[in-house]
């Protein structure tokens, strides 16, 4: 392959639902492009795209592929995207590093879910897209239905650039309004035969072709007056005005394809090379300190990565754009996020796992090495003398979480370092050690994601696992004041132990002031403070812990001993031995033996007088409550409505977006353990939802109730 420049290089991105036909269409293209004899097929499990084999067990693409076509003196890089939503990972990686979006319809189905969650990345990232609606050899693809859907969806913008003469099995057949031509082809594909438009075909095409005149006009104010003065353009004129129009996101073409029969796949790359904008022409990268980078190959060289795989007899495989300079073999970078060096010793163009050497690639080009000693997913390389770094690249909250661990215990070790692996290669897997619940908890998309994770490793790592239903992170805190006292007193023959500590405490809030005075029992509680020292807790919350003590009564030695036996208590809080969050404890009296005190005495006093105080001061568990976003169909609006109600959910608005209703709601983590299962089968998977932390809430009293009881049961258990 020979080395392009920055000028013939075009990145592309193919999105699409699952079950859109991406791989099939990208297959389509590797064959019309030369770079493989033989098309394979999802079904056989031999395509380019799909080759780690849990993508040829499930028949679905998991990892997002690199491939690229030679095209008139040009290079098409695509990276093929999974279609489920468990998998957008991919996606969000590709449309960072990509100028335009490809986005694959099913004809049978027109826009679903998926390519609404899609599409609203390529509106995050301005990202030009161009839709193809697939598939329309099937007996039941309705082209017609799908661009209304588009047009209501997307209004004005959608523009067609092709349409069929028939759909269904006897599919062989589209005019070209651009071109203003029909291309029929044979049942093997390929090649077309270009026609003149059937005389009763021509008043629906002028129709259309006029509409695309005038939105390729719109968007070049030189096009536009030529436009008006003489009602026409030239094709170039118009190829010119459609690229002007993808870069602004003015307009969204829309092509015919059946990537099955390989029908309309080279059009669609002829438009592509011809039409789509190469990366010189689309917005600049910023770095880290906001310096915009030119991909200019006569610049300083640098190298982001965004994708790591693991491969059979190779190891990992690095995957990264060059977005300044050139690239060499040979070359020896510094890794601006690790400060480590790095030499390439071999650069690949790749076509999924074919990998085809080449000695050097230039700003715009995407490609791969191997053999790197200390690169990760999101890091920079760049030559010497050059300091970008890019952190760009943001993936979606977990949806998703599951308890993990091995069936054999001695392999805890093992699988560690598997979960770790298998999260640079998808991102959008998050494994947390967590202490506080005891448990390795790994976070996903959705059930689908965390399925796929217990694949591969039981059949590629051999380490037998299983999930359970994760422990909910409760937190603790009071309601109300409470006073109390504890006495450590321990005598064992030579020098004892002796600590008495006096203490209050209170609910916490931010800016909450310091009273002088307590009231407990009728009895009242003067106190002064002397020292406050205010802790944010690892887990959420504060603890203020304040010295009160007046005439000597507890040595200022003793008082870290104190607040060091309270802070083990709050890391296992006296109700649930969840963490205690949000306490103003006031140390007032108390008493030392002049040889028995020490800092132990004072440790195990300071606990226990603050476990007393806690179990009287109106104690209450808090869980951790998330804000909880859902698109449905509005045919499924009130059964999601219900289900949501049934978890405690409190919905806080409904909106209309694009023929989806949007709900919002707060919902308890508690109750989010199955729910994007039960979603999917709401509505036929045609749903998605987001979930993200929003804080910690009382539970209901009856709640409450049932996890002490559990508690108290698991204590006896053990």
């Amino acid at each position: 392959m020979k080395v392009y420049q920055t000028n013939e290089i075009k990145n592309i991105s193919i999105l699409g639902s699952s079950g859109s036909g991406k791989t099939t269409l990208a297959e389509a293209m590797l064959y019309e492009g030369g770079v493989i004899k033989r098309r394979g097929s999802v079904d056989a499990g031999n395509t380019v795209c799909d080759f780690f084999p849990v993508e040829k067990e499930y028949g679905y693409s998991v990892f997002s592929t690199v491939f690229s076509v030679e095209w008139n003196d040009l290079k098409l890089n695509f990276i093929d995207c999974p279609g489920s939503d468990d998998f957008i990972g991919g996606a969000v990686s590709a449309l960072n590093v990509t100028d335009t979006a490809l986005m694959v319809l099913n004809a049978q189905y027109g826009v679903e879910v998926g390519t609404i969650n899609q599409f609203r990345y390529t509106e995050d990232f301005h990202k030009p897209v161009i839709f193809v609606v697939n598939q329309l050899d099937h007996e039941k693809a309705d082209y017609d239905n799908t661009v209304a859907q588009l047009k209501d969806t997307y209004g004005s913008k959608i523009v067609q650039i092709q349409y069929p003469l028939v759909c269904g099995p006897s599919f062989n057949a589209v005019v070209d309004v651009l071109k203003m031509k029909l291309y029929q082809w044979k049942p093997e594909g390929g090649v077309p035969d270009v026609l003149d438009i059937p005389a009763e075909e021509m008043g629906k095409a002028m129709e259309l072709h006029k509409a695309l005149v005038e939105a390729a006009a719109e968007h070049d104010d030189v096009l536009l007056e030529k436009f008006f003065e003489e009602g026409s353009l030239t094709e170039d004129e118009m190829r010119a005005g459609i690229r002007a129009g993808l870069v602004t996101r003015g307009m969204f073409p829309v092509f015919c394809v059946s990537s099955g029969k390989d029908m309309c796949v080279r059009r669609t790359l002829e438009f592509l090379g011809n039409v789509v904008p190469c990366t010189d022409k689309m917005p600049r990268l910023v770095t880290v300190d906001g310096v915009e980078v030119d991909p200019d190959p006569e610049g300083p060289t640098s190298l982001f990565f965004f994708k790591t795989t693991l491969e059979p007899h190779i190891g990992q495989v690095s995957y990264f754009k060059v977005l300044s300079g050139k690239v060499k073999e040979g070359d020896d970078l510094i890794n601006a996020d690790r400060s480590s060096k790095e030499r390439i010793s071999q650069l690949f163009s790749v076509d999924g796992q074919i990998r085809h050497q080449v000695p050097e690639m230039v700003a715009g080009d995407i490609g791969a090495t191997v053999k790197l000693k200390d690169v990760r997913r999101g890091n920079t390389l760049n030559e010497k003398g050059c300091d970008f770094r890019f952190d760009f690249i943001k993936y979606p909250e977990p949806k998703y979480r599951r308890a993990i661990k091995p069936v054999n215990e001695s392999e805890a070790e093992k699988l560690s370092e598997v979960l770790t692996r298998m999260h640079e290669e998808d991102p959008t897997w998050l494994v947390e050690q967590s202490k506080e619940l005891k448990q390795t908890i790994v976070s996903g998309q959705g059930e689908f994601h965390l399925r796929t994770l217990k694949w591969r490793i039981e059949n590629n790592d051999k380490i037998e696992i299983t999930y359970s239903e994760p422990k909910i992170p409760y937190r603790e805190t009071i309601t109300k004041a409470a006073r109390a006292d504890y006495r450590h007193k321990k005598q064992s023959g030579g020098a004892g132990q002796f600590g008495e500590v006096h203490l209050i405490i209170e609910p916490y809030y931010e800016g909450m002031p310091m009273p002088d005075t307590y009231r407990f029992g009728g009895q009242e509680f003067k106190v002064n403070a002397r020292d406050t020292q205010t802790y944010d807790l690892d887990w959420g919350g504060k603890l203020v812990f304040v010295n009160s003590i007046v005439g000597g009564a507890i040595d200022a030695r003793f008082l870290p001993a104190i607040l060091k036996g309270i802070m083990a208590r709050m890391e296992q809080g006296p109700l649930t031995g969840s963490y205690a969050r949000d306490v103003r404890i006031i140390v007032y009296d108390g008493k030392m033996h002049p040889v028995d005190s020490n800092e132990i005495s004072f440790m195990l006093a300071g606990r226990n007088a603050f476990s007393h105080a806690f179990k009287e001061a109106g104690p209450k568990i808090l869980e951790p409550v998330y804000d909880v976003t859902v698109s449905v169909p509005a045919d499924y609006l009130g059964d999601v409505m219900s289900d949501l109600q049934g978890r405690r959910a409190l919905i806080m608005g409904m909106s209309s977006e694009k023929g989806y209703e949007k709900l919002q709601a707060k919902v308890p983590l508690k109750e989010m353990g199955n729910y994007s299962t039960t979603l999917s089968s709401l509505t036929g998977g045609r749903a998605s939802f987001t979930m993200k932390f929003a804080s910690y809430e009382l539970v209901p009293a009856d709640v409450q109730e049932k996890l002490l009881k559990e508690y108290e049961a698991s204590q006896e258990d053990d």
